[in-house]
């Protein structure tokens, strides 16, 4: 096998293909690039055996052929490379030659029959979406993607589709998140995809009107990005009934400056430590919020003003998921909704419901 390739592009494709290499294996090959030198391109692909990335950029092929080589190794070789063009030769034991300008390397490669083939999908059902728009769902709940284990299908974002809408959906057993938007699908749908994956996804994602591709499988799901597939395992199991655990009522509602809100929180939360845990205490009456964090190295208080209806409640948190709730909000103004000190607050847009937090309250002790 022999190919050049232009540094950038190939400097590109390798840092984001990185991500899918397997770091602890069993397999040395999971720890390399698997590298497919075709007539006129050259496709680069990472598996962890859950995560594969793939990738195709433009080469001039002077000898077409597949080898693994080491992912960390390579990729410091082709970023340090001297010259704008690098040159990769492949010899029938697997040794590796890669030239650039007056800089030269050998790398023992991996025969490529030894890196598992990626999973095919079956039944898959196609669904196209703006790059920007999935990008913004994805941003707007991975944050509440549980990272315990204690139940396995909450490690991963719910995408649920009825009526023509799409609903990204997480939850960690402390919050939810949940975003939606229309979509041009007639059936039902709903497929887990895990919280690695769509972190990665992240990354590809460009804030445009780019259409890009998600086909779900039974077991797998693709994503097709620009000139990247990322095809993933998906989570199985009994995702929470999402629509049931949102409280329909509320008897408080406060309209609230978002900026305003985080700085106040982030105020408070000053004594808050890893080791010294406290809620802040929130108290809603009159057009005003109150905050209150005492914590055994002292006491800290501020308080904000905000639109306001309803009865006056005063309710505990964990200043962390309060502020993941605000912060994700991504805009200026937000409607906050209670029902009394144990239920859940509801963070939605002023106008519509494009999103919705829940954040669970703590109990607070009486003072």
């Amino acid at each position: 096998m022999k190919f050049t390739v232009n540094k950038s592009d190939i400097v590109e494709a390798v840092s984001n293909i990185q991500r899918a290499v397997s770091n602890k294996t069993s397999i040395p090959a999971l720890e390399g690039i698997l590298l497919t030198a075709g007539e006129n391109s050259l496709e680069l692909c990472a598996y962890d055996l859950e995560l594969g990335i793939t990738t195709t950029i433009p080469s001039h092929t002077a000898e077409a052929g597949r080898s693994v080589l080491s992912a960390k190794i390579f990729s410091d070789i082709v970023r340090r490379t001297p010259d704008e063009t690098i040159t990769v030769t492949v010899d029938e034991k697997n040794m590796a030659t890669i030239e650039s300008g007056y800089s030269k390397f050998s790398l023992i490669g991996i025969p490529a029959e030894e890196f598992p083939e990626l999973p095919k999908l079956t039944d898959a059902t196609a669904i196209q979406l703006p790059a920007g728009v999935l990008k913004n769902m994805i941003r707007q709940t991975v944050f509440a993607v549980a990272e315990s284990d204690a139940k396995p299908i909450h490690q991963g974002s719910l995408f649920h589709i009825e009526n023509g809408m799409l609903d990204v959906v997480s939850v960690d057993g402390y919050r939810l998140a949940k975003r939606t938007e229309p979509v041009d699908f007639p059936q039902d749908l709903s497929f887990v995809v895990p919280g690695k994956t769509l972190t990665e996804i992240l990354k590809l994602l460009k804030d445009s009107d780019d259409k890009v591709e998600l086909a779900a499988g039974r077991r797998h799901i693709l994503f097709t990005i620009d000139n990247y597939t990322v095809i993933s395992s998906l989570l199985e199991g009994e995702f929470l009934n999402y629509k049931a655990a949102i409280p329909a009522e509320s008897k408080t509602q406060v309209v609230l400056r978002v900026r305003e809100a985080i700085d106040s929180v982030e105020r408070v939360s000053l004594l808050i430590t890893d080791r010294l845990k406290s809620p802040v205490r929130c108290h809603f009456e009159d057009g005003e919020i109150r905050l209150l964090c005492t914590t055994s190295m002292g006491r800290a208080s501020d308080q904000i003003s905000a639109e306001m209806t309803g009865e006056a409640v005063e309710i505990g948190f964990n200043n962390r998921y309060l502020l993941d709730a605000l912060r994700n909000t991504e805009c200026d103004e937000v409607r906050v909704q209670l029902s009394g000190p144990l239920s859940p607050m509801k963070v939605l847009p002023k106008e519509g419901d494009s999103f919705l937090f829940l954040v669970l309250p703590v109990r607070l002790k009486t003072e």
